[in-house]
């Protein structure tokens, strides 16, 4: 895996600033330790840090096509590269490595823009065609591997895999998007294309950039789609065959490296399925590690030791403490923005454990979004059916009467908690799902925010994200929906984001063979009742790996890779929590209700409420403040002019 940079002047040909271009490459040396090089041309500077993976002597880059016209950087992986490779071959194209980012440089040259197309893996580049003056960035189907840029006032575009690479350049602003903090209060995170920052955006996943010096600025054009349309012909026990062989297909090109390779191994469905088809390939026992946590309710350990047993890996486990709290700072340094996702620690420490070994992990990520895993799936399915069988002008009333009148009993089992069903049963369907999936609910952000705050969003809702992904969505069912919805929010800007900062921050590679493209397209046809059966979410997943897997590992309850917020904020952090987010950089920025914030720690630490939730997506805020912005604001200097 790599980093990758990159300053285009897209007016002239004025010189690129070689230390600028240094100080970006040299913030992302930890996605690239073996090796680190600059390009310099009229009005292009193209940076790479490389992890070595494939083709270790020659596979160094910034890399050129035979008259060194067309340079590409590149992060990421085409599995595909050697049958491409050979194609090109028979075309006329000479190669002078065997790494697939070789491929890059021929494929646009044969076939333009429609080069990505043809590959099938995950990856992030910038490519500059000196002939045409085209820059183009393209980005990977499922937006495994990030890409930032921003275009600045001075009629610069940079651009590099992470945002602390853009945040060197002086010139780059440094407000706030008001609607991504709205955003991230929502979801946990700031989906994509927006960031935190006005002047930044992501390249979204299954989208290209194709900029022509002199040209007006394009916008991103989109290459590829999911679409849901079932196929109700499929037998059940044709399908478990076909989803063996497909996922048997998908791990084994995701086995090609010239280092140590290995895997990580929850014990839950998804890890434990890719493990099973990795033995299959291997013909030694198969590296695989696992983190135990101290606290027994958040540890899974004891079923990544059976699955590992089962299929005789070569198994590495550590216990790590619940509260490691020191990691806050690290991670928001590792994230650039505020992030809010938990389980982002405990990735980052079986990542540290795995590069211990490897420099190559496979894991289960995918398997939740592409078989329909997540528990919301099953409620939000029973949802719909009653959505479905009373119309809008009744069902609203009476369940909104009925969610006002019921009691609040989050302390009670679920099937007593019917203030929030009643609740989301008067939504209609995005809406409700929006609430199924928010960090904090509506009423929740708004007491939250300060009125300056307010009166900046301007009536701006985050449930316009899912509104907007889902206006012309390509689906029929309403599992369909949600699917797809997460797929384009959750995936790339939680579950992804979160695996790729947290790998990369110890230089490990991590690949998800669970969102092969070509899987995925084929999941999409499964007919609903084969991903989300009675209370069964991975219906046919299970079936189909009954012959290779524990019935216990297959069938029992989901845990998640969490860690215990709520006791860590009534315990030994409660001061730490309280002094950070009452005394530290929240204040200054005039964003949030400060009394309605030490309420809320006040509630927690007494046991009215659990408030671990927003009490954790504050401190990530905090600390996103303390450690990145305020930096990144002292450094900034005003733009010069266009055209300078």
């Amino acid at each position: 895996m790599c980093g990758l940079v990159g300053i285009f002047d897209t007016t002239g040909r004025r010189p690129v600033d070689r230390d600028l271009l240094s100080a970006m490459n040299d913030s992302l040396a930890h996605r690239g330790p073996d090796g680190d090089d600059l390009h310099l041309e009229e009005g292009i500077g193209l940076g790479h840090r490389r992890l070595s993976i494939i083709d270790l002597a020659g596979g160094s880059q910034p890399m050129f096509n035979e008259d060194g016209t067309v340079a590409v950087i590149y992060n990421g992986e085409i599995y595909n590269f050697q049958e491409l490779a050979q194609e090109l071959r028979e075309r006329g194209h000479r190669f002078h490595s065997v790494c697939d980012t070789e491929v890059i440089v021929h494929a646009w040259e044969e076939w333009g823009a429609d080069c990505v197309q043809r590959f099938r893996g995950m990856f992030a580049f910038a490519l500059w065609d000196g002939n045409s003056e085209t820059l183009f960035l393209a980005r990977d189907r499922l937006g495994i591997k990030p890409l930032y840029y921003a275009a600045l006032p001075d009629g610069r575009l940079i651009f590099g895999s992470e945002m602390k690479a853009l945040l060197c350049d002086p010139v780059l602003e440094r407000e706030f998007d008001i609607q991504g903090i709205e955003e991230y209060f929502a979801f946990g995170y700031v989906p994509d294309p927006r960031t935190i920052y006005r002047s930044v955006h992501k390249l979204p996943p299954a989208h290209t950039l194709v900029w022509q010096r002199g040209k007006p600025q394009p916008a991103p054009q989109r290459y590829w789609e999911i679409c849901f349309q079932a196929d109700n012909r499929m037998k059940e026990a044709d399908a478990c065959v076909e989803l063996r062989e497909r996922m048997s297909e998908a791990v084994k090109i995701r086995l090609m490296a010239d280092v140590p390779l290995g895997a990580f191994l929850s014990g839950g469905v998804d890890s434990s399925s890719v493990v099973s088809m990795m033995a299959e390939h291997s013909s030694g026992p198969v590296n695989t590690c696992s983190i135990g946590f101290d606290v027994p309710d958040f540890d899974e350990a004891i079923y990544a030791e059976q699955v590992a047993k089962h299929l005789n890996t070569d198994h590495r486990s550590r216990q790590v403490a619940a509260d490691s709290f020191d990691l806050i700072e690290d991670m928001s340094k590792f994230y650039d923005e505020p992030f809010a996702d938990s389980s982002a620690m405990p990735t980052y420490q079986v990542c540290r454990l795995a590069r211990e070994s490897v420099t190559v992990a496979l894991s289960g990520d995918g398997g939740d979004e592409a078989f329909a895993g997540y528990r919301r799936y099953r409620w939000h399915h029973y949802e719909e059916m009653v959505r479905g069988t009373l119309p809008g002008p009744l069902r609203q009333p009476v369940f909104s009467l009925l969610g006002r009148i019921y009691p609040k009993m989050d302390w009670a089992p679920r099937s007593f908690r019917a203030k929030t069903t009643f609740q989301a049963l008067a939504r209609e369907s995005v809406e409700g799902y929006f609430h199924s999936v928010s960090i904090l609910s509506d009423a929740l952000r708004q007491r939250l925010y300060s009125p300056r705050m307010q009166r900046e969003l301007q009536g701006y809702h985050a449930r316009s994200v899912l509104e907007d992904t889902l206006k012309d969505a390509p689906v029929e069912h309403h599992l369909d929906r949600v699917q797809y919805a997460d797929m384009k929010t959750y995936l790339p800007g939680d579950i992804l984001t979160k695996v790729d900062r947290a790998s990369m921050a110890t230089s490990l590679e991590v690949r998800v063979p669970l969102l092969d493209h070509k899987l995925l397209e084929w999941a999409a046809t499964l007919p609903p009742a084969f991903r989300l059966r009675a209370r069964e979410g991975k219906y046919l997943l299970k079936k189909a790996m009954e012959e290779r897997l524990p019935h216990d590992i297959l069938y029992r309850e989901k845990m998640g890779f969490s860690i215990p917020l709520a006791t860590w904020f009534r315990g030994p952090l409660r001061e730490v929590v309280r002094r950070r987010l009452l005394n530290g950089a929240l204040d200054q920025v005039g964003l949030f209700d400060m009394g309605f914030i030490e309420r809320l720690l006040d509630e927690h630490a007494t046991g009215i409420s659990d408030h671990s939730v927003p009490i954790w997506a504050l401190l990530m805020f905090e600390s996103f403040l303390s450690n990145v912005h305020l930096a990144a604001v002292a450094s900034r200097v005003p733009a010069r002019a266009t055209g300078t």
